[in-house]
């Protein structure tokens, strides 16, 4: 008698082979009871790996069909206008990517759109990240693994932004060169390295190409997986609510909840870029023509992630010194390089630096809200105004001709407000978090307000509040206090200075910044209070001889 093979027996075939060997069941089992807590900001984070997914294999297409070389060639194909040009082979399989390939242009705008999607997701997520505490002990070295994942995100769209060798792109290039040139003493030389030769060479397009489809995606590849993995390790952080705690996780199992949850999505992501590839064009490069070193493109920008370079090169002033026969163009090294550095270097460092100033060296799985800690979320809301001035700065001859404006008008106001504009939207979110803390803590000792007027049978009249549920006063009472360290003094009885106490006093003057301003956690006693004189008011008004009175409002 002839046995048939069914596919759910096939399929548990395969399941054994792979569990007696690998374990496999072990591992599933495991994953399928981790949970996830359920919250919409938390897929973020997924947002920008089903774009880098899209990229991946949008990108496979392209690299079927690209020539990543310098070589010049006379163009003949289907868009007209450019027929006979002499360009790069790098240009004309662009131009032949999108009017001969069948689907060449739909697959040039959808990675174009799922690189910018890929950045912004990030951007967005670290946001998340950073104004909920999400950095803290023990993800601080997740937190370094995202901001790396960051800068490789901006390398990998600014090198295939690069590759088709427009005059758009090209004229980016030499920005970076003259960048690398504003290096004191060996910038020359860097560059002649990159370039293999004076700008532009004949190597740069093809070791772009190796770096974008190669060592970037391989980076990126391997970091993904240890982000990934570090949340898996690590107990996935929530927001408060009932029941939630340090040491617990209240949320959807990753299998079938979780998992259904996250295909679904990736399919909704997928099909808004396929949208806007099919019908938002993007990065016409036929428009531009080829790169030629000697014109200049006007009224072009960069992709939005590199604005706040470009805007800080256009509002730097023409600073340069000569020293020992070198030239050190401050108004190319401090926009070019050393901002972008220490605005990467501080944000790497936030998580030790916020340590440092707290004392705090306890395991954190429940996020903060951000009112709650106003210098943390004070100082974010100041790098995206510097940012967004930045960004700004970038367009302002777009600004000029549009508007009817003067452009040394313009660039002047953005060089203010650059430098103004920060410490004003910290002090102003600040007084805000002060305010909503004081508003919270009203609310938690007293309810909220009904619009209701007593009068008692003494004739004293009140207004009745209604007081919240155990749930929504213990969201409002639940941080713990955050004050400044406490020092012991800098010497002893005897007047022998105590070691490190210069290094200790950066570190009071720092946890002063961060929590002098404060509005104290309300305490147990204090909610029992506020309640018993709630109630003793409510006994009061119910001897009351005359009806009620009610105000609107």
């Amino acid at each position: 008698m002839s046995q048939t093979t069914t596919p759910n027996t096939a399929a548990g075939g395969v399941a054994d082979f792979l569990d007696t060997r690998l374990g496999a069941s072990k591992a599933v089992r495991g994953l399928s009871r981790k949970l996830f807590p359920d919250h919409w900001s938390f897929m973020l984070g997924e947002i920008a790996l089903y774009s880098f997914i899209v990229l991946l294999l949008s990108g496979t297409f392209l690299t079927l069909f690209f020539v990543p070389s310098m070589g010049m060639t006379t163009y003949e194909g289907a868009y007209a206008p450019l027929n006979n040009v002499p360009m790069s082979e790098a240009y004309a399989s662009t131009l032949r990517l999108s009017f001969d390939i069948r689907g060449g242009l739909l697959m040039r705008q959808v990675h174009h759109w799922a690189a910018l999607l890929f950045i912004a997701s990030m951007t967005v997520h670290m946001f998340r990240v950073f104004f909920t505490g999400a950095f803290r002990k023990p993800r601080e070295l997740n937190w370094m693994i995202g901001s790396v994942l960051a800068l490789l995100g901006l390398g990998a769209g600014f090198s295939g932004y690069s590759l088709p060798d427009d005059l758009l792109s090209g004229n980016g290039l030499r920005i970076i060169d003259g960048v690398i040139k504003s290096i004191p003493v060996v910038g020359t030389y860097l560059s002649f390295f990159l370039f293999d030769g004076e700008f532009p060479g004949e190597s740069i397009i093809p070791r772009l190409y190796i770096v974008h489809v190669l060592l970037i995606p391989g980076l990126i590849l391997a970091l993904v997986g240890a982000h990934l993995g570090l949340v898996f390790w690590q107990k996935h952080t929530q927001y408060p609510g009932p029941g939630r705690t340090n040491q617990n996780v209240v949320g959807f199992p990753l299998l079938p909840v979780y998992a259904a949850k996250a295909g679904g999505f990736f399919f909704v992501v997928f099909g808004i870029m396929a949208l806007f590839g099919s019908f938002v064009s993007i990065n016409s490069v036929w428009n531009y023509g080829p790169y030629d070193p000697s014109p200049i493109s006007a009224g072009t920008q960069p992709d939005w992630y590199i604005l706040f370079i470009d805007g800080a090169l256009r509002l730097m002033p023409g600073w340069e010194w000569t020293v020992a026969g070198f030239t050190i163009s401050f108004n190319i090294l401090i926009p070019g390089l050393i901002l972008p550095g220490l605005m990467t270097g501080i944000l790497i460092a936030w998580p030790f630096l916020e340590s440092w100033a707290s004392g705090d060296r306890r395991e954190h799985h429940v996020l903060d809200r951000p009112r709650n800690v106003p210098v943390r979320t004070a100082a974010g809301v100041a790098a995206i105004v510097f940012y967004t001035v930045l960004a700004l700065a970038a367009t302002n001859d777009l600004l000029a001709t549009h508007l009817g404006l003067s452009i040394n008008d313009i660039t002047w106001t953005l060089r203010f407000t650059a430098i103004l504009g920060p410490p004003i939207a910290f002090w102003i979110t600040k007084r805000i978090c002060l305010g909503l803390q004081r508003h919270d803590r009203e609310l938690a000792l007293h309810g909220r307000e009904t619009g209701r007027i007593v009068r008692t049978a003494d004739g004293e009249y009140f207004e009745v509040h209604e007081p919240l549920n155990e749930y929504d006063r213990w969201l409002l009472v639940q941080h713990d206090a955050r004050r400044p360290i406490e020092l012991p003094p800098d010497v002893d009885e005897n007047g022998v200075a105590r070691p490190g106490a210069r290094k200790d006093r950066i570190r009071q003057k720092l946890s002063r910044w961060f929590y002098e301003d404060r509005i104290e956690p309300l305490t147990p006693s204090e909610l029992a209070a506020s309640h018993a004189e709630h109630e003793h008011a409510l006994e009061a008004g119910e001897g009351e001889e005359r009806p009620v009175v009610t105000t609107g409002r």
